[in-house]
């Protein structure tokens, strides 16, 4: 665009009024998350800087903290967004949240739009084909989530944990035959780490591994089910909530309802809805919250390099 955007332009764009993108430049908390969230991607994809003065004049933080996710839909993602968005704003930082769609090019994008507006610090979420030399120039204002990496600040999910934890509490209720449907090991963490530990848990326990791989959805899911249940299964390991729910379908139209279903998400509803499935939750609040405070403290200079791994939880 050649003309200088103005807050009536980007209310256009996002399909809200004028006032709506005023409360959402003011960190108001009344602003619906996904309508923030879209007004925000508007402000980003456009380079619209809002005039400091007039921030100043609505109470608006000079303090802002970029957050790029892998999807706007991601229940884990906005789990961690959640509580991450809690400590940041108690913090005194606005938050700027844009999304990668597991693109390298976008997430580049984003991150070139948030050094040209300044931004104090950025927190990413991870995904296999993401460049991690691009953060380099961020020196220690980045903390990576969902990624194990020694390049820059990263927090990462137990993701071999997650799926003993699993195989562990069945096996305690006396489950033997366990089947496995995860995510192409082309992807590293829910992918292949989550299988690796389905391969590696029945070789330690001498049994016959039974498992399917797709892609990270419910229909992928759905139809590989057949593919690993026998009159003997017992229970369907999942890589994810997600692939959970298309198991759970599929059982219930084979008359296979005995099967026990896991997930990994720490899915509430999902438990609630279906007595029959568990899930275990790799801690998604918690290492939300754990990025907002270890930036915040590397934007102070009080923290370095840090790596953590989030403990997963059964629920």
């Amino acid at each position: 665009m050649n003309k200088k955007l103005t807050i009536l332009d980007i209310a256009r764009l996002s399909g809200v009024g004028k006032s709506t993108v005023s409360r959402v430049l003011t960190n108001d908390p009344k602003v619906k998350p996904e309508t923030r969230a879209k007004v925000e991607q508007v402000i980003a994809d456009s380079g619209y800087v809002p005039s400091k003065s007039a921030q100043l004049m609505r109470g608006g933080s000079q303090r802002v903290v970029g957050v790029i996710i892998s999807r706007l839909d991601s229940p884990s993602e906005n789990k961690a967004v959640g509580s991450m968005l809690q400590a940041l704003y108690q913090a005194g930082y606005d938050v700027v949240i844009m999304e990668s769609q597991f693109d390298p090019d976008k997430t580049r994008d984003h991150l070139n739009v948030l050094r040209r507006r300044n931004v104090d610090g950025v927190i990413v979420f991870g995904f296999s084909d993401l460049d991690l030399t691009q953060f380099e120039q961020w020196q220690n204002r980045v903390v990576v989530i969902a990624m194990d990496t020694q390049q820059v600040s990263s927090i990462n999910y137990d993701n071999h944990g997650v799926i003993t934890h699993a195989l562990d509490y069945l096996r305690q209720q006396e489950v033997d035959h366990i089947a496995y449907i995860g995510v192409d090991p082309s992807d590293r963490t829910t992918g292949k780490l989550r299988l690796d530990a389905y391969l590696n848990w029945c070789q330690s326990q001498g049994v016959t591994p039974h498992y399917q791989t797709g892609d990270l959805h419910h229909e992928s899911a759905y139809h590989l089910v057949e593919k690993v249940l026998n009159i003997s299964t017992q229970a369907i390991v999942c890589a994810s909530d997600t692939l959970a729910l298309g198991v759970i379908k599929r059982l219930q139209e084979l008359g296979r309802e005995d099967v026990i279903v896991t997930g990994v998400g720490g899915n509430e509803l999902l438990s609630f809805l279906f007595p029959n499935v568990f899930s275990i939750d790799p801690g998604y609040a918690q290492a939300g919250e754990k990025a907002a405070k270890l930036l915040i403290s590397q934007i102070n200079g009080e923290e370095s390099l840090v790596h953590l791994t989030q403990t997963p939880l059964i629920l």
